[in-house]
């Protein structure tokens, strides 16, 4: 397998892969200093993939020469992190980048929550990964050639594969006679948009640089942005992290996905006394959480059609043959989805465990970055910290995303008979291109019935 390799000399160390499917870290501390000799597997850094923190180790012993980049900067995989004090004065290549900062994150960047293979990084060849932060641990240290940076030698543009462009964009492309896989593309993460198969048609593409710097910010109008009065800023806290991923997401997910919302009520009056049965039962405490992604689970099956992802660049529906239900867990980070895999093949004490050992591992920042991946759907659970309603951004590329709100006690009827039962307000937001209104109701009735109906629930 073909790959950049690691000097022999040791005279520096190149950022490996982090992950399947990680491109890019961010540098948030830095745990050696120059001139300080370190071991074998000492940590050099620390450093955030976006939804895990890493500690990146030293491959060899060694003196450290220089620290390339600054906490706070964004490293790409292939790029040299430190350089060390070698007989002969090894430093770093020339040709090698030394620092990343953000502005260079984004070309070799994919549309967030995608899953990592693609044309450009899969290659005609079949590659494996080494799974490890360090990378193959040979005779020599090598990482994956999907992560070595790659440019046609005539104009500096990325390798030919296909283009990343929405339905609409192919279709403009199509309308104006051209090859898209052939237009350079400057949206986030290399995507073409539609003013770049206007430009390119117009004979314009032939004068952009692209260069090897891309923003890494979402997509800005021509318009100059307007001016933010600074009085009275106490603090700036800039867009890192898990934050920056989180804005990167819903971002893309709004100018990707056609959202809309239904709404519902619930009445769980039933179901309030068979939480409490089954708590006793259990000897724990159980929330109504575990409840929902059952009657969820229930539902997607009768709906598959909910239970699918949207493949943008292959202009696909994939309808999931299994469920694997995202769980929205809030943490002092930023907001993190888990994933709990063949959720509609667990019982309710499992999915009870399953939703406590996610929320802990996200919050104590120790959850594997594949359980953070896969999800045919999410669920939101906004009424444990107050709210009925909501409006929830849907977790591209899923097409659906369901947020329960905060419980509260009314008067209801039934029967021509009053009295005090529990309401629980449901939200649901789907993408219209791949569901319609009717069918989204249809699922969210379906979710409310179930509920309703606490012994048919946990029967089926």
């Amino acid at each position: 397998m073909a790959g950049t390799k690691q000097p022999t000399d040791r005279s520096h160390f190149i950022l490996p892969d982090l992950g399947e499917g990680v491109h890019e870290a961010e540098l948030i501390k830095w745990r050696v200093k120059p001139g300080e000799t370190v071991e074998e597997h000492q940590t050099l850094a620390e450093m955030e993939t976006d939804k895990a923190l890493v500690e990146v180790p030293s491959p060899w012993a060694g003196t450290i020469k220089e620290l390339k980049g600054n906490e706070g900067d964004i490293i790409n995989v292939g790029s040299v992190l430190v350089t060390y004090d070698v007989a002969g004065g090894g430093s770093a290549p020339k040709d090698e980048p030394t620092k990343e900062v953000r502005a260079q994150s984004a070309k070799q960047a994919r549309p967030p929550m995608e899953d990592a293979d693609d044309e450009e990084s899969a290659g005609s060849e079949e590659r494996e990964d080494a799974g490890t932060v360090v990378g193959n641990m040979g005779a020599e240290m090598t990482i994956s050639e999907r992560f070595a940076r790659r440019q046609d030698s005539s104009n500096g543009q990325q390798a030919a594969g296909k283009a990343l462009a929405t339905p609409a964009v192919r279709r403009i492309a199509r309308e104006l006679g051209v090859d898209i896989n052939r237009v350079p593309g400057t949206g986030r993460g290399g995507r073409v948009t539609a003013s770049d198969v206007e430009e390119f048609a117009g004979g314009g593409a032939q004068s952009r640089q692209t260069g090897t710097q891309r923003s890494a910010a979402p997509d800005r109008a021509a318009a100059p942005l307007p001016q933010v009065d600074s009085e009275g800023v106490s603090e700036r806290i800039p867009f890192r992290g898990v934050r920056r991923k989180i804005a990167q997401a819903l971002h893309f997910s709004v100018q990707t996905t056609v959202h809309f919302t239904v709404v519902d009520e619930v009445d769980v009056t039933a179901l309030e006394r068979k939480r409490k049965e089954y708590s006793h039962v259990l000897g724990r405490k159980l929330s109504l959480l575990p409840f929902i992604v059952m009657a969820t689970c229930r539902a997607l099956r009768k709906h598959p059609a909910i239970n699918a992802n949207v493949d943008d660049a292959n202009e696909e529906i994939l309808l999931k043959g299994v469920i694997n239900l995202g769980i929205a867990v809030d943490t002092d980070h930023g907001l993190m989805v888990p994933v709990i895999r063949d959720a509609d093949q667990q019982s309710l004490g499992e999915l009870a465990d399953g939703v406590a050992s996610l929320a802990k591992g996200c919050r104590e920042r120790s959850i594997p970055r594949e359980q953070m991946t896969g999800g045919t759907f999410t669920i939101s659970n906004v009424g444990s910290y107050g709210g009925m309603f909501a409006t929830p951004i849907i977790n591209y590329p899923e097409v659906g995303i369901l947020a329960a709100g905060r419980a509260f006690d009314r008067v209801l009827t039934k029967d021509g008979a009053f009295y005090a039962g529990k309401v629980l307000p449901l939200s649901l937001s789907c993408d219209h291109r791949v569901v319609d209104g009717a069918e989204g109701a249809r699922f969210l009735n379906s979710v409310k019935k179930l509920l309703e109906n606490p012994e048919a629930l946990i029967q089926n």
